[in-house]
């Protein structure tokens, strides 16, 4: 069974940084799109950045100039650098990835969230 294992999260003033990290691990024949999303209290899920197998990387608007996606598809993991964080940035955030693996269909899969608070 695939399983995505984040790290890195934890408590950051304003202006600071956090780097988080994912790694799948299982069955995978090939990751396609890894990405990162997020859930605030009272918010539904959301993007905040993704990136294919090519190198295309897709922002939220509100976090682009500021985070900054990167994966080793050798190692099947996806990393966020987030920087000048802000506290509107505080939530739980989420590895996604889309994953075909030697037995199953493709599909998505998600980690179990690891989170991020922005806070002085």
């Amino acid at each position: 069974q695939v399983q995505l294992v984040e790290s890195g999260g934890g408590l950051v003033q304003p202006g600071g940084s956090l780097r988080l990290s994912c790694a799948a691990a299982g069955p995978i024949f090939l990751a396609y799109a890894m990405g990162w999303y997020r859930q605030a209290p009272g918010y539904q899920r959301e993007l905040v950045a993704t990136m294919t197998r090519d190198g295309w990387t897709n922002y939220a608007d509100s976090v682009k100039g500021r985070f900054t996606i990167s994966r080793d598809n050798a190692k099947n993991t996806v990393n966020l650098q987030m920087n000048s964080l802000k506290p509107e940035d505080t939530a739980v955030y989420y590895c996604n990835a889309n994953i075909q693996t030697w037995r199953e269909p493709r599909g998505d899969y998600w980690g179990r969230g690891t989170q991020v608070t922005v806070s002085s």
